[in-house]
């Protein structure tokens, strides 16, 4: 065994401005989460009025209590269509995994709160990313609905691939994966399918509302008149047209309701309990101060390693024949997993090596972790002789080939091919989350706005002109702090280029948490058919 030694001064100088640089950043991922929260607060009265418990209430009331809960994608959508200034991200929808008696469960709810609930593009992409998640992970689905469908002034981007959605719902019942649904308000024309493609339907007496036109949009395309009620009540749909099993009298009855269901199941899975395994031997706190603020200064991926592994245990891999990829092995609370890391540009030997440590924990079913903090492949004639395109491309082969569960954590800079080769959003892991000090780009704004000023230059040398000093220099300034913009934490997450920010000292158990998801995958046995249940 190789413990870990650490270089690491949390007296130091350096250390404590990281520290404050991430704390910051920390802290201002937090706040915009609290932002929404309070946002959505400010609707109480107007709950209270209708008798409704507000959206993050219903999720509250859902899960185990004491139980844990890994909130998702929260901040999907910041800053983009009608979210002006960050206080309705979130793509309409509250998501996590989490426990609904003693069944983990990807739960969702409507946040009608904010905007009625209604869904932009990134709500649809927030909700294709989590059907993924789901059917990946054999996790059973509980929706808390109540929305006003699509957010008509983006209805172009949301109609089309909408379609996937539903898709997605008839292949995970046909899969296997239980998908119950609580209709706590509308759910008007596509919205009505959702409920309708679920296994198990509860309606609230009074609110629920469910119809494919509902009764303006019947008016003008029929000229029939209709009542809600009786166009598409709770009642209407539990005791005529069957299209809902269970009519529950407020919020909190239909949540009880989706409770038992889940107890019915036969599912029954517990956190795991803790072993005879030890805690790492340096403290979690530290990892604020581990990634130097500074993306140019370097630093030993170690170091992180040594705060999240049982023991701070570390059986390296190859590490003599290429110091700048790291392999190697570690529990986390009793589960080993490989884990590959940079402490430098990948190289053709780095990228044979990883290559090579992909397979073998692909041989015997060790998850992967992928730990970002990359500048890319290596350039230049040496690596080029010695065949890093080859290797290069034989790393991101394993990659995309590996069977076995993957998870990305960008802990730092995520650029070009390397974010490939580190399974990026792009090589599907199975889970991605971000420090809220990582980047990703195809390439940093400084070299961005150099490589331009220096294709320009040659062009205006080209064309037989005296290069303009001025306008080069404008042009790399504007691209570096363009590209510096769109690679910030925030702008990646808005976007789902990630399945969350985290506090780098939740590292640990947000690990802990996916490995035991990964397990019961693998554990779990689905019965499934080749229809999906089909209300009859």
């Amino acid at each position: 065994m190789t413990v870990l030694d650490s270089v690491l001064d949390p007296n130091g100088e350096a250390y404590q401005q990281n520290r404050a640089a991430l704390l910051r950043a920390v802290d201002e991922f937090r706040a915009i989460e609290q932002a929404v929260v309070d946002t959505a607060e400010g609707k109480r009265e107007k709950f209270e009025k209708r008798g409704q418990l507000l959206p993050h209430e219903r999720v509250a009331r859902l899960l185990d209590a004491g139980s844990p809960f890994l909130s998702l994608m929260n901040l999907a959508g910041y800053k983009m269509h009608d979210d002006k200034d960050g206080t309705e991200a979130g793509g309409g929808t509250i998501a996590g995994i989490g426990y609904v008696c003693g069944v983990r469960c990807l739960v969702t709810a409507s946040n009608s709160a904010i905007k009625g609930g209604t869904v932009t593009p990134s709500g649809l992409h927030k909700t294709l990313r989590l059907q993924k998640i789901a059917l990946e992970n054999r996790l059973p689905m509980v929706s808390l609905v109540e929305s006003g469908g699509a957010n008509l002034n983006y209805a172009s981007e949301v109609f089309v691939e909408g379609a996937r959605t539903f898709a997605n719902q008839a292949r995970l019942s046909a899969a296997g994966v239980p998908q119950i649904t609580v209709v706590h308000g509308n759910a008007t024309a596509g919205g009505a399918y959702q409920p309708g493609l679920s296994d198990y339907v509860v309606l609230v007496r009074n609110r629920a509302k469910m119809f494919l036109a509902g009764p303006p949009l019947l008016k003008a395309a029929t000229g029939e008149i209709a009542g809600d009620e009786e166009l598409g009540g709770a009642e209407m749909h539990t005791g005529q047209a069957g299209t809902a099993e269970y009519l529950a009298e407020n919020d909190a009855d239909g949540i009880r309701h989706a409770r038992d269901i889940m107890k019915k199941l036969g599912l029954r899975d517990t956190p795991a309990p803790a072993g005879d395994w030890k805690p790492p031997r340096h403290d979690a706190e530290e990892l604020l101060g581990v990634v130097p603020a500074d993306p140019r200064k370097p630093y030993d991926v170690r170091e992180i390693i040594a705060r999240i592994a049982d023991d701070s245990d570390f059986l390296d891999f190859k590490n003599d024949w290429d110091a700048a990829t790291l392999c190697g092995w570690i529990d986390i609370e009793g589960r080993t997993i490989g884990v590959l890391g940079n402490n430098g540009p990948i190289t053709p030997r780095g990228a044979a090596k990883a290559a090579q440590f992909i397979q073998l924990c692909d041989q015997t079913g060790r998850p992967l972790l992928f730990l970002h903090n990359t500048t890319g492949f290596m350039v230049g004639t040496d690596a080029e002789q010695n065949g890093v395109i080859k290797h290069g491309s034989k790393m991101i082969q394993a990659v995309a080939n590996a069977r076995v569960p993957k998870v990305s954590i960008l802990v730092g800079g995520s650029y070009g091919a390397g974010n490939y080769a580190m399974c990026g959003r792009g090589l599907d892991p199975r889970f991605i989350f971000a420090w809220p000090n990582s980047r990703v780009a195809v390439m940093g704004g400084q070299q961005a706005g150099m490589v331009l000023r220096i294709v320009a230059e040659a062009k205006q040398k080209a064309n037989g002109l005296e290069p303009d000093e001025k306008v080069l220099d404008m042009l790399q300034q504007s691209t570096a702090q363009k590209l510096d913009a769109q690679s910030t934490a925030l702008y990646a997450t808005a976007r789902l280029w990630d399945d969350g920010i985290i506090d780098p000292r939740d590292t640990r158990k947000v690990l802990a948490y996916v490995l035991d998801i990964f397990r019961q995958a693998e554990e779990r046995n689905l019965h499934a058919n080749t229809f999906g249940v089909a209300r009859l």
